[in-house]
Protein backbone atom coordinates (compact mmCIF):
# COMPACT_ATOMS: atom_id res chain seq x y z
CA UNK A 1 0.00 0.00 0.00
CA UNK A 2 2.71 2.40 0.81
CA UNK A 3 4.42 1.64 -2.34
CA UNK A 4 1.13 2.45 -3.98
CA UNK A 5 0.78 5.67 -2.29
CA UNK A 6 4.46 6.70 -3.98
CA UNK A 7 3.28 6.33 -7.44
CA UNK A 8 1.80 9.30 -9.17
CA UNK A 9 -1.79 10.27 -9.46
CA UNK A 10 -1.62 9.54 -12.57
CA UNK A 11 -0.19 5.85 -12.65
CA UNK A 12 -2.65 5.56 -9.69
CA UNK A 13 -5.58 6.45 -12.16
CA UNK A 14 -3.86 3.58 -14.88
CA UNK A 15 -3.50 1.12 -12.20
CA UNK A 16 -7.27 1.70 -10.88
CA UNK A 17 -8.70 1.83 -14.74
CA UNK A 18 -6.34 -1.36 -15.69
CA UNK A 19 -8.05 -3.31 -12.81
CA UNK A 20 -11.33 -1.95 -13.61
CA UNK A 21 -11.14 -2.97 -17.76
CA UNK A 22 -9.63 -6.33 -17.20
CA UNK A 23 -12.65 -7.10 -14.71
CA UNK A 24 -15.49 -5.51 -16.80
CA UNK A 25 -13.78 -7.58 -19.83
CA UNK A 26 -13.92 -10.70 -17.75
CA UNK A 27 -18.08 -10.08 -17.24
CA UNK A 28 -19.03 -9.00 -20.42
CA UNK A 29 -17.57 -12.48 -22.17
CA UNK A 30 -19.11 -14.37 -19.78
CA UNK A 31 -22.11 -12.18 -20.71
CA UNK A 32 -21.63 -13.04 -24.45
CA UNK A 33 -20.74 -16.95 -23.87
CA UNK A 34 -24.81 -16.90 -21.98
CA UNK A 35 -25.68 -17.14 -25.86
CA UNK A 36 -24.30 -20.62 -26.02
CA UNK A 37 -26.57 -21.13 -22.64
CA UNK A 38 -29.67 -20.01 -24.65
CA UNK A 39 -28.75 -21.94 -27.76
CA UNK A 40 -28.09 -25.22 -25.85
CA UNK A 41 -31.19 -24.86 -23.91
CA UNK A 42 -33.58 -24.45 -26.45
CA UNK A 43 -32.57 -26.31 -28.60
CA UNK A 44 -32.77 -29.06 -25.88
CA UNK A 45 -36.08 -28.32 -25.06
CA UNK A 46 -37.63 -28.60 -28.96
CA UNK A 47 -37.87 -31.47 -31.60
CA UNK A 48 -34.67 -32.63 -32.77
CA UNK A 49 -36.16 -31.84 -36.51
CA UNK A 50 -35.75 -27.78 -35.74
CA UNK A 51 -32.80 -27.53 -33.04
CA UNK A 52 -30.25 -26.18 -35.95
CA UNK A 53 -32.83 -23.99 -36.49
CA UNK A 54 -33.28 -22.29 -33.12
CA UNK A 55 -29.28 -22.20 -32.98
CA UNK A 56 -29.78 -20.22 -36.70
CA UNK A 57 -31.89 -17.65 -34.83
CA UNK A 58 -29.73 -17.12 -31.59
CA UNK A 59 -26.79 -16.99 -34.10
CA UNK A 60 -28.85 -14.27 -35.78
CA UNK A 61 -29.44 -12.70 -32.20
CA UNK A 62 -25.87 -12.40 -32.15
CA UNK A 63 -24.58 -11.01 -35.38
CA UNK A 64 -27.69 -9.26 -36.85
CA UNK A 65 -28.65 -7.53 -33.01
CA UNK A 66 -24.79 -6.72 -32.51
CA UNK A 67 -24.37 -4.64 -35.29
CA UNK A 68 -27.98 -2.98 -35.04
CA UNK A 69 -26.91 -2.29 -31.28
CA UNK A 70 -24.07 -0.46 -32.53
CA UNK A 71 -25.12 1.26 -35.68
CA UNK A 72 -27.80 2.79 -33.96
CA UNK A 73 -29.27 1.19 -30.67
CA UNK A 74 -26.14 2.14 -28.25
CA UNK A 75 -26.42 6.12 -28.90
CA UNK A 76 -30.04 5.85 -28.34
CA UNK A 77 -29.85 4.19 -25.00
CA UNK A 78 -26.61 6.02 -23.63
CA UNK A 79 -26.67 9.38 -26.03
CA UNK A 80 -27.94 12.77 -24.62
CA UNK A 81 -31.65 11.93 -23.11
CA UNK A 82 -34.72 13.92 -22.68
CA UNK A 83 -35.95 11.29 -20.41
CA UNK A 84 -37.45 9.02 -23.01
CA UNK A 85 -34.50 8.47 -25.99
CA UNK A 86 -31.45 10.03 -27.58
CA UNK A 87 -30.70 10.21 -30.69
CA UNK A 88 -26.83 10.63 -30.59
CA UNK A 89 -24.56 9.05 -33.18
CA UNK A 90 -20.29 8.30 -32.22
CA UNK A 91 -21.01 8.65 -28.61
CA UNK A 92 -18.01 6.29 -28.15
CA UNK A 93 -15.51 8.59 -27.50
CA UNK A 94 -17.03 11.63 -25.04
CA UNK A 95 -18.30 11.28 -21.62
CA UNK A 96 -21.63 9.42 -21.19
CA UNK A 97 -22.11 11.27 -17.06
CA UNK A 98 -22.05 7.17 -16.06
CA UNK A 99 -19.07 7.85 -13.87
CA UNK A 100 -17.21 4.98 -15.94
CA UNK A 101 -13.52 3.72 -15.45
CA UNK A 102 -13.35 1.52 -18.44
CA UNK A 103 -13.69 2.51 -21.90
CA UNK A 104 -16.91 3.24 -24.05
CA UNK A 105 -16.07 0.64 -26.65
CA UNK A 106 -15.71 -1.44 -23.36
CA UNK A 107 -19.23 -0.10 -21.97
CA UNK A 108 -20.75 -0.60 -25.59
CA UNK A 109 -19.67 -4.18 -25.12
CA UNK A 110 -21.29 -5.42 -21.88
CA UNK A 111 -24.26 -3.36 -22.75
CA UNK A 112 -24.29 -5.64 -26.17
CA UNK A 113 -24.50 -8.44 -24.13
CA UNK A 114 -27.66 -7.25 -22.23
CA UNK A 115 -29.14 -6.43 -25.85
CA UNK A 116 -28.81 -9.93 -27.54
CA UNK A 117 -29.96 -11.47 -24.21
CA UNK A 118 -33.23 -9.82 -24.05
CA UNK A 119 -33.83 -10.37 -28.19
CA UNK A 120 -32.94 -14.35 -27.02
CA UNK A 121 -35.68 -14.88 -25.03
CA UNK A 122 -38.10 -14.14 -27.48
CA UNK A 123 -35.78 -16.93 -29.81
CA UNK A 124 -36.98 -19.48 -27.39
CA UNK A 125 -41.38 -19.14 -27.63
CA UNK A 126 -41.31 -18.59 -31.81
CA UNK A 127 -38.90 -22.20 -32.02
CA UNK A 128 -40.34 -24.43 -34.50
CA UNK A 129 -43.06 -22.29 -36.45
CA UNK A 130 -41.29 -18.67 -37.29
CA UNK A 131 -39.62 -17.49 -40.88
CA UNK A 132 -35.83 -17.31 -40.87
CA UNK A 133 -35.59 -14.07 -42.15
CA UNK A 134 -38.91 -12.22 -40.55
CA UNK A 135 -37.40 -13.45 -37.19
CA UNK A 136 -34.08 -11.50 -38.47
CA UNK A 137 -36.39 -8.08 -39.27
CA UNK A 138 -37.94 -8.80 -35.49
CA UNK A 139 -34.34 -8.80 -34.13
CA UNK A 140 -32.86 -5.97 -35.76
CA UNK A 141 -35.98 -3.45 -34.91
CA UNK A 142 -35.48 -4.71 -31.27
CA UNK A 143 -31.61 -4.25 -30.74
CA UNK A 144 -31.97 -1.01 -32.77
CA UNK A 145 -34.64 0.63 -31.23
CA UNK A 146 -37.05 -0.97 -28.82
CA UNK A 147 -34.21 -2.60 -26.08
CA UNK A 148 -32.68 0.67 -26.22
CA UNK A 149 -34.95 3.04 -25.59
CA UNK A 150 -35.81 1.33 -22.58
CA UNK A 151 -32.27 1.07 -21.40
CA UNK A 152 -32.51 4.67 -21.48
CA UNK A 153 -35.40 5.05 -19.53
CA UNK A 154 -33.59 2.42 -17.00
CA UNK A 155 -29.77 3.26 -17.40
CA UNK A 156 -29.18 6.54 -18.72
CA UNK A 157 -28.58 9.10 -16.16
CA UNK A 158 -31.14 11.43 -17.33
CA UNK A 159 -33.51 8.61 -18.24
CA UNK A 160 -37.10 9.40 -16.66
CA UNK A 161 -36.99 5.63 -14.81
CA UNK A 162 -33.87 6.82 -13.47
CA UNK A 163 -34.32 9.81 -12.30
CA UNK A 164 -37.42 8.45 -10.25
CA UNK A 165 -35.09 5.86 -8.72
CA UNK A 166 -35.91 2.82 -10.11
CA UNK A 167 -34.01 0.22 -8.75
CA UNK A 168 -33.15 -2.32 -11.95
CA UNK A 169 -29.22 -3.02 -11.28
CA UNK A 170 -28.73 -5.33 -14.24
CA UNK A 171 -31.94 -5.79 -15.67
CA UNK A 172 -35.02 -7.68 -14.33
CA UNK A 173 -37.22 -5.56 -16.22
CA UNK A 174 -35.05 -4.11 -19.09
CA UNK A 175 -33.79 -7.29 -20.09
CA UNK A 176 -36.40 -10.09 -18.79
CA UNK A 177 -39.64 -8.33 -18.54
CA UNK A 178 -38.58 -6.65 -22.05
CA UNK A 179 -37.91 -10.01 -23.37
CA UNK A 180 -40.44 -12.26 -21.93
CA UNK A 181 -43.48 -9.56 -22.74
CA UNK A 182 -41.91 -8.87 -26.46
CA UNK A 183 -42.20 -13.17 -26.42
CA UNK A 184 -45.67 -12.87 -25.29
CA UNK A 185 -46.81 -10.89 -28.10
CA UNK A 186 -44.84 -12.38 -30.82
CA UNK A 187 -46.23 -15.78 -29.55
CA UNK A 188 -49.66 -14.64 -29.73
CA UNK A 189 -49.42 -13.52 -33.19
CA UNK A 190 -47.77 -16.18 -34.59
CA UNK A 191 -49.87 -18.96 -33.28
CA UNK A 192 -49.05 -22.62 -31.75
CA UNK A 193 -47.53 -24.98 -33.59
CA UNK A 194 -49.23 -28.13 -35.27
CA UNK A 195 -51.03 -30.43 -32.80
CA UNK A 196 -49.67 -28.28 -29.69
CA UNK A 197 -53.81 -27.91 -28.85
CA UNK A 198 -56.52 -30.59 -29.72
CA UNK A 199 -59.84 -29.65 -31.52
CA UNK A 200 -61.14 -28.81 -27.96
CA UNK A 201 -57.91 -26.61 -27.17
CA UNK A 202 -56.83 -28.94 -24.51
CA UNK A 203 -52.69 -28.70 -24.69
CA UNK A 204 -50.97 -31.66 -25.81
CA UNK A 205 -47.26 -32.15 -24.48
CA UNK A 206 -44.59 -31.97 -27.39
CA UNK A 207 -41.26 -33.01 -25.60
CA UNK A 208 -38.01 -31.71 -25.79
CA UNK A 209 -35.65 -34.00 -28.03
CA UNK A 210 -32.50 -33.82 -25.50
CA UNK A 211 -32.88 -32.81 -22.12
CA UNK A 212 -29.18 -33.43 -20.90
CA UNK A 213 -28.20 -30.57 -24.07
CA UNK A 214 -31.07 -28.54 -21.93
CA UNK A 215 -29.67 -29.19 -18.85
CA UNK A 216 -26.32 -27.93 -19.96
CA UNK A 217 -27.98 -24.39 -21.29
CA UNK A 218 -29.11 -23.80 -18.14
CA UNK A 219 -26.02 -24.65 -16.77
CA UNK A 220 -24.06 -22.48 -19.06
CA UNK A 221 -26.92 -19.56 -18.28
CA UNK A 222 -26.29 -19.94 -14.58
CA UNK A 223 -22.47 -19.80 -15.02
CA UNK A 224 -23.03 -16.54 -17.21
CA UNK A 225 -25.07 -15.00 -14.83
CA UNK A 226 -22.20 -14.56 -12.41
CA UNK A 227 -20.86 -11.67 -15.25
CA UNK A 228 -24.03 -10.65 -15.93
CA UNK A 229 -24.94 -8.69 -12.40
CA UNK A 230 -21.71 -8.76 -10.49
CA UNK A 231 -20.57 -7.02 -14.23
CA UNK A 232 -22.81 -4.81 -13.77
CA UNK A 233 -20.90 -2.88 -11.01
CA UNK A 234 -18.78 -2.04 -13.92
CA UNK A 235 -15.72 -1.59 -12.40
CA UNK A 236 -13.99 -3.90 -9.62
CA UNK A 237 -12.11 -0.87 -7.79
CA UNK A 238 -14.05 0.26 -4.42
CA UNK A 239 -16.87 -2.49 -5.23
CA UNK A 240 -15.67 -4.87 -3.42
CA UNK A 241 -18.44 -5.34 -0.85
CA UNK A 242 -21.07 -4.43 -3.17
CA UNK A 243 -19.77 -6.92 -5.63
CA UNK A 244 -19.88 -9.84 -3.10
CA UNK A 245 -23.42 -8.99 -1.81
CA UNK A 246 -24.72 -9.44 -5.26
CA UNK A 247 -23.06 -12.80 -6.20
CA UNK A 248 -24.07 -14.17 -2.91
CA UNK A 249 -27.52 -13.18 -3.57
CA UNK A 250 -27.78 -14.08 -7.22
CA UNK A 251 -26.56 -17.35 -5.81
CA UNK A 252 -28.85 -17.76 -2.75
CA UNK A 253 -32.13 -16.78 -5.46
CA UNK A 254 -31.48 -19.12 -7.89
CA UNK A 255 -30.78 -22.08 -5.44
CA UNK A 256 -34.02 -21.19 -3.83
CA UNK A 257 -35.74 -20.77 -6.79
CA UNK A 258 -34.44 -24.64 -7.57
CA UNK A 259 -35.26 -26.00 -4.33
CA UNK A 260 -38.83 -24.67 -4.43
CA UNK A 261 -39.68 -25.86 -8.20
CA UNK A 262 -38.26 -29.26 -6.89
CA UNK A 263 -40.69 -29.67 -4.11
CA UNK A 264 -43.17 -28.08 -5.74
CA UNK A 265 -43.71 -30.36 -8.43
CA UNK A 266 -42.81 -33.62 -6.48
CA UNK A 267 -46.04 -32.48 -4.51
CA UNK A 268 -48.30 -31.41 -7.24
CA UNK A 269 -47.57 -33.83 -9.91
CA UNK A 270 -46.22 -36.78 -7.82
CA UNK A 271 -42.74 -36.79 -9.40
CA UNK A 272 -40.06 -34.07 -9.32
CA UNK A 273 -40.10 -32.51 -13.08
CA UNK A 274 -36.70 -31.43 -13.85
CA UNK A 275 -37.31 -29.52 -17.08
CA UNK A 276 -39.25 -27.44 -14.82
CA UNK A 277 -36.32 -27.06 -11.86
CA UNK A 278 -34.17 -26.04 -14.76
CA UNK A 279 -36.70 -23.51 -15.72
CA UNK A 280 -36.80 -22.47 -11.30
CA UNK A 281 -33.23 -22.02 -11.05
CA UNK A 282 -33.34 -19.53 -13.94
CA UNK A 283 -36.50 -17.81 -12.57
CA UNK A 284 -34.64 -17.06 -9.35
CA UNK A 285 -31.72 -15.94 -11.15
CA UNK A 286 -34.11 -13.56 -13.11
CA UNK A 287 -36.14 -12.21 -10.31
CA UNK A 288 -33.37 -11.24 -8.25
CA UNK A 289 -31.52 -9.46 -11.23
CA UNK A 290 -33.39 -6.12 -10.25
CA UNK A 291 -32.56 -6.12 -6.52
CA UNK A 292 -29.15 -8.12 -5.99
CA UNK A 293 -27.45 -5.38 -4.81
CA UNK A 294 -30.08 -3.90 -2.42
CA UNK A 295 -31.79 -6.60 -0.66
CA UNK A 296 -30.14 -8.93 2.03
CA UNK A 297 -29.13 -12.77 1.21
CA UNK A 298 -32.11 -13.87 3.59
CA UNK A 299 -34.82 -11.40 1.56
CA UNK A 300 -32.85 -13.27 -1.64
CA UNK A 301 -33.30 -16.64 -0.79
CA UNK A 302 -37.33 -15.58 -0.13
CA UNK A 303 -37.66 -14.01 -3.76
CA UNK A 304 -36.13 -17.31 -5.19
CA UNK A 305 -38.49 -19.61 -3.36
CA UNK A 306 -41.54 -17.58 -4.52
CA UNK A 307 -40.19 -17.47 -8.29
CA UNK A 308 -39.53 -20.87 -8.40
CA UNK A 309 -43.08 -21.75 -7.75
CA UNK A 310 -44.34 -18.86 -9.71
CA UNK A 311 -42.56 -19.94 -12.78
CA UNK A 312 -44.54 -23.70 -12.69
CA UNK A 313 -48.00 -21.64 -11.91
CA UNK A 314 -47.48 -19.08 -14.75
CA UNK A 315 -46.26 -21.82 -17.39
CA UNK A 316 -49.33 -24.04 -16.57
CA UNK A 317 -51.51 -21.21 -17.04
CA UNK A 318 -49.95 -19.58 -20.75
CA UNK A 319 -50.47 -23.02 -21.92
CA UNK A 320 -54.25 -23.10 -20.88
CA UNK A 321 -54.89 -20.15 -22.61
CA UNK A 322 -53.27 -21.65 -25.88
CA UNK A 323 -50.22 -19.60 -25.96
CA UNK A 324 -47.53 -21.97 -27.33
CA UNK A 325 -44.30 -21.18 -25.28
CA UNK A 326 -41.77 -24.28 -26.33
CA UNK A 327 -39.60 -23.21 -23.23
CA UNK A 328 -41.11 -21.52 -21.36
CA UNK A 329 -39.94 -17.79 -21.99
CA UNK A 330 -42.52 -15.66 -21.26
CA UNK A 331 -43.10 -17.53 -17.96
CA UNK A 332 -38.98 -17.70 -16.62
CA UNK A 333 -38.19 -14.16 -18.01
CA UNK A 334 -41.64 -12.03 -18.29
CA UNK A 335 -43.48 -13.28 -15.25
CA UNK A 336 -40.38 -13.14 -13.33
CA UNK A 337 -38.66 -10.36 -14.68
CA UNK A 338 -42.06 -8.48 -13.47
CA UNK A 339 -42.24 -9.86 -10.22
CA UNK A 340 -38.69 -9.25 -9.36
CA UNK A 341 -38.43 -6.00 -10.22
CA UNK A 342 -42.05 -5.47 -7.97
CA UNK A 343 -39.81 -7.47 -5.14
CA UNK A 344 -37.33 -4.47 -5.00
CA UNK A 345 -39.98 -2.48 -3.75
CA UNK A 346 -40.83 -4.68 -0.90
CA UNK A 347 -37.47 -6.26 -0.31
CA UNK A 348 -34.73 -3.36 -0.36
CA UNK A 349 -33.26 -2.98 2.76
CA UNK A 350 -33.05 0.44 2.74
CA UNK A 351 -36.72 2.04 1.04
CA UNK A 352 -38.28 -1.46 0.68
CA UNK A 353 -42.02 -1.65 2.39
CA UNK A 354 -40.91 -4.80 4.58
CA UNK A 355 -37.78 -2.70 6.22
CA UNK A 356 -40.15 0.31 7.00
CA UNK A 357 -39.19 2.30 3.96
CA UNK A 358 -42.72 3.39 3.20
CA UNK A 359 -44.35 2.88 -0.62
CA UNK A 360 -42.51 5.17 -2.41
CA UNK A 361 -39.85 2.71 -4.06
CA UNK A 362 -42.57 0.13 -4.34
CA UNK A 363 -44.86 2.23 -6.14
CA UNK A 364 -42.06 3.63 -8.48
CA UNK A 365 -41.31 0.10 -9.46
CA UNK A 366 -44.86 -1.16 -9.89
CA UNK A 367 -44.66 1.80 -12.30
CA UNK A 368 -41.74 1.03 -14.08
CA UNK A 369 -42.16 -2.37 -15.12
CA UNK A 370 -45.47 -2.00 -16.22
CA UNK A 371 -44.75 0.89 -18.50
CA UNK A 372 -41.96 -1.62 -19.69
CA UNK A 373 -44.03 -4.48 -20.22
CA UNK A 374 -46.73 -2.80 -21.91
CA UNK A 375 -44.10 -0.67 -24.17
CA UNK A 376 -42.59 -3.82 -25.10
CA UNK A 377 -45.96 -6.07 -25.44
CA UNK A 378 -47.81 -3.55 -27.72
CA UNK A 379 -44.79 -2.46 -30.05
CA UNK A 380 -43.99 -6.21 -30.75
CA UNK A 381 -47.48 -7.05 -31.51
CA UNK A 382 -47.51 -3.82 -33.76
CA UNK A 383 -44.38 -4.90 -35.90
CA UNK A 384 -45.00 -8.72 -35.64
CA UNK A 385 -48.57 -7.94 -37.50
CA UNK A 386 -46.69 -5.27 -39.64
CA UNK A 387 -44.28 -8.33 -40.54
CA UNK A 388 -47.31 -10.88 -41.06
CA UNK A 389 -49.14 -8.57 -43.26
CA UNK A 390 -46.02 -7.26 -45.50
CA UNK A 391 -43.51 -10.57 -45.27
CA UNK A 392 -45.52 -13.19 -43.55
CA UNK A 393 -43.91 -14.81 -40.18
CA UNK A 394 -45.41 -18.62 -40.61
CA UNK A 395 -43.22 -21.13 -42.24
CA UNK A 396 -45.74 -23.34 -44.23
CA UNK A 397 -47.71 -26.22 -43.19
CA UNK A 398 -45.16 -28.80 -44.95
CA UNK A 399 -42.32 -27.29 -43.46
CA UNK A 400 -43.48 -27.30 -39.82
CA UNK A 401 -44.67 -30.92 -40.05
CA UNK A 402 -41.30 -32.11 -42.12
CA UNK A 403 -38.83 -29.60 -39.96
CA UNK A 404 -36.91 -26.79 -40.69
CA UNK A 405 -33.82 -28.07 -40.59
CA UNK A 406 -34.46 -30.69 -43.51
CA UNK A 407 -36.04 -28.03 -45.63
CA UNK A 408 -34.56 -24.68 -44.99
CA UNK A 409 -30.79 -26.01 -44.06
CA UNK A 410 -30.79 -29.04 -46.25
CA UNK A 411 -29.08 -30.88 -43.22
CA UNK A 412 -30.04 -32.32 -39.77
CA UNK A 413 -28.81 -31.70 -36.00
CA UNK A 414 -28.40 -35.57 -36.01
CA UNK A 415 -27.97 -38.02 -38.75
CA UNK A 416 -26.27 -41.56 -39.20
CA UNK A 417 -24.14 -42.74 -41.50
CA UNK A 418 -23.96 -46.50 -42.44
Amino acid sequence: MEDFARVSLEQQTEFVNAINTVWVAICAAMIFFMEGGFAFLEAGFIRSKNAMSIIAKVIIDVVFGGIAFFIVGFGIAYGASNGWIAFDTGIMNYDLGLGLSVSNKLFWFIQLGFAIAAISIVSGALAERMKLWSYTLLVVIFCSIMYPIVANWVWNPNGWLALRGFNDFAGSAAVHAMGGFAALAAAIVLGPRIGKYDKNGVPNSIPGHNLPLAALGGFILWFGWFGFNPGSTLGAVGNWELIGTVVTNTFLASAAGGVSTMIYTYFKYGKIDITMVINGVLAGLVSITAGCNVVDPNSAIIIGLIAGILVDIAVVFIDKIQIDDPVGAIAVHGVNGFFGTVAVGFFASEGGLFFGGGSQLLITQILGVLVIAFFSFILTFIIMKLIQKFVGVRISREEELAGIDAVSFGVQSYSTYE
